[in-house]
């Protein structure tokens, strides 16, 4: 039978108790006396061997210290990427390209709201979808009660107080930039979609957008044609821009001369002289109602670019990437069939 010594030895049972001077105890970590030896089970109580030193003991309990905090430390690091890496379970869009992204990747259990923007029908190509969701308001205070665990704004252009008000609440924050052509906009699309734990949505979007720019090809004329888009006032949308490349789709491309990059300004005289074949707007204007409708209404416009000349191109169309991309290319599918048979 094992003794009680090696019991109490081998920490199987609690130590005596110390004495008076040391007296009627062991050593309180190594649990042995003098001697420092161990009684064997198989030899009995003549069989002795060396008991750990004080030293040892200490060296051994903060080694199994050390080796549980490393786990647990571990385990927090796994449950913290695992948890970042799960799909987010209340989004908030605070942006009108978040928006349509949101509609169109996410799943509708996901979404918790959505901005007011995404109901305005002329920046929104999903405004019948977004009416089936709350929406925040203007303000950072108004995204708090949703409790998202993912907040979607526009860096480039959001108010910045706004942006940093969201940051200091602790939200989880993901940035949506213009995107100013296709490259970009499939890029943003796939980022998104892996972001909301839905890369098939991203392949399906890339794979429509696809599609419609094929349906666009077919429809272009054979021969190119020259548009410029011109806002009220003159403003030049430049190469760098969605709206120049849908219109590049459709085989509309700048004249010689326009402005380059993001674009500019155009003086009245200049745009005369340039002279491109088509006047593209982002709606009709006929009313001179305000100084830069001015422009637009001008006589010499007027008489260079009638109706048959002149191609509305909707905001909505050019403002985003992702689905709106799809309903653009559509859009200008029609226009190039009316462009073609004059009407």
């Amino acid at each position: 039978m094992v003794s009680v010594k090696w019991r109490q030895c081998r920490k199987l049972l609690p130590p005596p108790l110390r004495g008076r001077d040391g007296e009627g105890g062991g050593d309180r970590l190594g649990m042995c006396g003098h001697p420092p030896a161990c009684p064997s089970p198989a030899g009995g109580e003549g069989t002795l061997r060396r008991c750990p030193s004080q030293h040892e003991v200490r060296a051994r309990v903060s080694l199994r210290w050390l080796l549980g905090l490393f786990l647990a430390f571990g385990s927090f690091l796994i449950l913290s990427v695992v948890h970042a890496a799960e799909p987010p379970r209340r989004v908030v869009s605070f942006n009108v390209c978040a928006d349509q992204l949101v509609v169109a990747l996410a799943d509708p259990g996901q979404i918790a709201a959505l901005s007011p923007h995404a109901t305005n029908e002329v920046l929104s190509t999903v405004v019948e979808k977004a009416h089936a969701y709350p929406r925040t308001g203007w303000t950072a205070e108004s995204v708090v009660p949703f409790a998202p665990d993912l907040v979607l704004m526009g860096y480039s252009w959001d108010r910045s107080p706004t942006l940093q008000m969201l940051r200091a609440l602790g939200l989880r924050l993901a940035p949506i930039g213009l995107a100013d052509d296709f490259d970009g906009a499939l890029a943003q699309i796939h980022e998104v979609a892996a972001l909301l734990g839905r890369p098939e949505r991203g392949e399906a979007l890339a794979a429509d957008i696809a599609a419609a720019r094929r349906r666009l090809a077919n429809a272009r004329p054979s021969t190119p044609a020259t548009a410029l888009l011109v806002a009220q006032g003159g403003y030049t949308v430049g190469p760098t821009s969605l709206a120049a490349a849908l219109m590049k789709e459709a085989g509309l491309t700048p004249p010689a001369g326009a402005p380059a990059g993001y674009g500019g300004f155009v003086p009245l005289e200049k745009l005369v002289t340039l002279r491109p074949d088509y006047l593209v707007m982002a709606s009709l204007i006929e009313t001179p109602d305000s100084q830069g409708a001015l422009y637009l209404t001008h006589p010499a416009l007027h008489a260079l670019y009638p109706p048959e000349r002149r191609i509305i191109l909707p905001t909505r169309y050019t403002l985003c990437g992702g689905p709106s991309l799809v309903a653009g290319l559509d859009y200008m599918t029609g226009v190039v069939s009316r462009l073609a048979t004059g009407r």
